[in-house]
């Protein structure tokens, strides 16, 4: 084995604020590493990353790259992510496949807004960090102040390696309880410590230097070489997609980091694209890129990063082979804008050429709206870079206007809501579920239905409905955010159910749950700070209160302050340059995107949408029932007087049932005797009684009661549906049989109900079997109403149990304040207790 095999591979990120000096950094690291012969500089236009030539004429970094190079121990695979805050996203793209990051921060401008953004979203893939503070050379820059910087708004585990061995010591140990211990009682902190503490985020090197004059870069290698995380990898294959992108050929590549097993040339790979179509394609080519540059090896093992030729449908954060799914990106551009195309280009085919943009940058979210093409942007700078990119990829002189901020809506209170489609030989019904989440939840999809209720395909597409589209809300037509959509119970035919039916049905329901709820109007705020001189920073003060921002007490050093808070993207918009202008050039204003939050003018964003939900038909919250052979529209106000299945969230019970207290014995004797006639007793002999002085408090348990849904439980169990399609009576005594003796030797109570709903004529019988009781409902009750009002006037007495599949008497049960057992969960029980008699017998 090679030498070069043998050493470790390691991915790191570098990231930073805008001008902080990353790209500046990444080139001193090639340089000390051998890797590049002459010290490249941005200024120069000739740095070993930033060779796009909108890069070079910028002098900003806007695409990732990955560079090659080596310590001692160490393989580095080193990553370059773009510094300004409009191509924050793509520096989020490479933060799942990072083994670590060095984050840069400049040592005359300290911790900007944007540092901050990439601390939390490093926080959030859990990326161990180490941090070097460049710039040091500059005047202004103080060592002691920065660490106390970093310290107070990063983390108390930011420790200066550039200190004195003993000096580390102490300080790591001061990170880790454990650790402390053992170095009070040794005096001795190991590499081994170190590594672990860096690898669990509770320590984080800081090493300061100046990166234009090689100052602390060897230090920082060293540090890297010694204590970046060592990945293990196991052997079956997996790995991360980050980014999609073209070569100068335009082959589509398809970057990855294989994260467990290899990967070979010629090889089949199979995977899902967006669409959830599955896929098998060859590989072409495999490419270790540096720079831009590359090799082509037949295989590449676990801890690589690759790009692949000969994949057509994978898309950035695509988990393959075994690889886990991730969290969706958190940052997303906050404005969107209209493409004005050259006079006689046709948007329809201009539109795919766009979408190539749009695979390689996701967040860029092309919608075709009227016939129009928008697209969602961060800011002026990626606005202006994606016009070029445009020009040059495609020759197409565009133009961006109708800036528009990007709002999104959520709800604030739960609600069922119902969706039926059934024309002619057509059918499908559901419900959903909608509940509020907390900001920044993103959309939760789930489902509670029981698969003898729904048969689980059905449910599986259902759940794929809920996730592919795009649900607008009813205020302004909106994305919705911060919900859990929830299946409760569908309903399918078995004959004229067809595979777009439950399409229909969901998106039905989802808009008709929005037509009945509370609905919020979310804006994006913005982080900011405003620098500028003291005299007038009680200018800017008014300016962002007239904005409706919100920010704390500014913080004054001498001649310059500092203002720090939130304030809607809406009202920002040039105040940069205003600032810029009042200030004579001395004013900055920093932003990075805090979140979605409440809109502060609601009214006037509603009524200058003038969106009408009802009017929406692509959005239709209206249902399609069947009568006389035909279909027939009705309103979402009405859906519900015509839906087939019983709702999932039924009203309550009146207080005085629900809410009445602990029943005394007469009452609850009054109850049962009412229910299923005479109590029989068997009599004991008298105990013996203890002394009077004896105070003794023995807290009685609770009789077990449980109440089963006869039919419900007949048709779950196997053995016993066979036997009903025969003869039900015979089903319906074996059942009572196997309760009964049940019943008699776990010692509860034991309440068989069986429907009467549709018997005509049926007044309705209670009788007892052996030890049980048996109900047979009158004529119009259901035998989920019986039971919801059963176990509500005697659970507060008894344990009760339900034992039932079916969904809505499990909700009912629920709301009833009982515990719920299903059809299985009885099963189980009921033979257990049968080989547990069984032994007895043997005995």
């Amino acid at each position: 084995m090679s030498e070069q095999a043998a050493k470790i591979p390691c991915t790191i990120g570098l990231l930073a604020h805008v001008d902080a000096g990353k790209t500046t950094l990444s080139e001193a690291m090639l340089y000390c590493t051998g890797q590049r012969r002459t010290l490249g500089r941005v200024d120069h236009r000739d740095s070993y990353l930033d060779s796009h030539s909108l890069e070079r004429e910028r002098g900003i970094t806007i695409f990732s790259k990955q560079a090659r190079l080596e310590t001692p121990r160490r393989q580095l695979i080193l990553v370059d992510t773009p510094g300004h805050v409009d191509f924050s996203a793509e520096a989020e793209r490479t933060m799942p496949v990072l083994d670590c990051a060095v984050l840069v921060i400049s040592g005359t401008d300290g911790i900007q807004a944007h540092t901050l953004t990439l601390w939390r979203l490093l926080e959030r893939y859990q990326v161990p960090v180490f941090l070097f503070i460049n710039k040091m050379d500059l005047p202004g820059a103080d060592r002691e102040k920065l660490l106390g910087q970093l310290q107070q708004q990063l983390s108390p585990g930011c420790v200066d390696f550039d200190a004195d061995a003993e000096e580390i010591a102490e300080a790591a140990a001061m990170c880790d309880e454990a650790l402390l211990e053992s170095y009070l009682e040794s005096g001795t902190v190991t590499s081994g410590n170190l590594r672990e503490l860096i690898a669990a985020r509770k320590l984080f090197p800081c090493c300061f230097g100046a990166a234009l004059k090689l100052e602390g870069v060897d230090r920082l290698l060293d540090i890297l070489d010694a204590y970046a995380p060592q990945k293990q990898y196991g052997s079956e294959f997996a790995a991360r997609v980050y980014k999609i992108s073209r070569d100068q050929a335009g082959a589509r590549l398809t970057w990855v980091k294989v994260t467990s097993g290899s990967l070979r040339v010629r090889q089949n790979l199979r995977y899902t694209n967006q669409k959830g179509e599955a896929l098998e394609e060859k590989l072409v080519q495999l490419r270790l890129y540096s720079g831009d540059k590359f090799t082509a090896p037949e295989e590449i093992a676990a801890g690589q990063l690759a790009a692949l030729t000969g994949l057509s449908a994978t898309y950035v954060g695509q988990s393959l082979g075994m690889e886990p799914p991730g969290p969706a990106p958190l940052l997303e551009p906050v404005m969107t804008y209209r493409v004005n195309l050259p006079k006689g280009c046709d948007g329809a085919q201009a539109l795919p050429k766009l979408r190539q943009l749009e695979e390689e940058d996701p967040q860029l979210h092309l919608l075709w709206q009227d016939g129009q093409i928008h697209v969602q942007i961060m800011g002026r700078v990626q606005l202006e870079i994606f016009r070029s990119l445009v020009f040059q990829r495609f020759g197409l002189d565009i133009t961006l206007d109708d800036r528009r901020i990007f709002y999104k809506e959520t709800i604030q209170n739960t609600v069922e809501g119902v969706g039926h489609f059934e024309p002619l030989r057509h059918y499908a019904e559901c419900h959903i579920l909608l509940e509020p989440l907390p900001r920044g939840s993103g959309l939760v999809i789930d489902t509670v239905c029981p698969l003898d209720v729904l048969d689980g395909n059905y449910q599986n597409l259902i759940l794929t409905h809920l996730a592919e589209k795009v649900h607008r809300g009813v205020l302004i037509g909106a994305p919705i955010t911060d919900m859990k959509l929830t299946l409760l119970v569908g309903k399918a035919h078995l004959k004229h159910t067809e595979g777009g039916d439950f399409r229909q049905a969901t998106y039905r329901a989802v808009r008709q749950g929005l037509m009945q709820a509370e609905s919020v109007l979310l804006e994006p705020w913005y982080d900011f700070t405003v620098t500028a001189p003291t005299e007038l920073i009680g200018r800017a003060i008014t300016d962002i209160r007239t904005m409706g921002g919100e920010f704390d007490a500014p913080e004054s050093q001498g001649a310059i302050s500092t203002l720090r808070g939130t304030v809607p993207a809406s009202e920002v918009r040039d105040y940069a340059d205003q600032l810029a202008a009042y200030t004579q050039g001395r004013g900055q204003l920093q932003l990075s995107l805090h979140g979605y939050a409440p809109c502060h003018n609601t009214q006037a964003v509603i009524e200058e949408a003038g969106y009408d939900p009802e009017a929406d038909l692509e959005n239709t919250p209206d249902s399609v029932f069947c009568a006389h052979g035909a279909g027939f529209n009705v309103k979402w106000n009405q859906v519900k007087d015509y839906m087939h299945l019983e709702s999932g969230l039924k009203e309550e019970k009146p207080p005085q049932i629900i809410q009445r207290g602990n029943l005394d014995d007469k009452e609850l004797e009054r109850i049962m005797e009412r229910e299923f006639g005479p109590i029989r007793r068997r009599q004991y002999a008298t105990p013996a009684t203890r002394p009077a002085t004896e105070e003794i408090t023995i807290k009685q348990p609770r009789q077990r009661c449980i109440i089963v849904d006869g039919y419900n439980i007949i048709f779950a169990w196997e053995a016993l549906a066979d036997q009903a399609k025969a003869d039900l009576d015979a089903a319906r005594r074996q059942l009572c049989d196997s309760l009964s003796s049940y019943a008699g030797f776990t010692k509860c109570r034991l309440v068989v109900v069986f429907d009467g709903y549709k018997q005509k004529g049926s007044t309705g019988e209670k009788s007892q079997f052996h030890n049980i009781q048996v109900v047979y409902t009158r004529e119009g009750q259901t035998a989920d109403r019986y039971i919801e009002e059963l176990a509500a006037e005697i659970g507060s007495s008894y344990a009760v149990r339900v034992a039932s599949s079916d969904a809505l008497v499990q909700l009912s049960s629920f709301r009833s304040g009982v515990l719920r057992m299903s059809a299985r969960e009885l099963h189980d029980e009921v033979e257990s207790a049968h080989r547990e008699m069984g032994k007895y017998f043997h005995c």
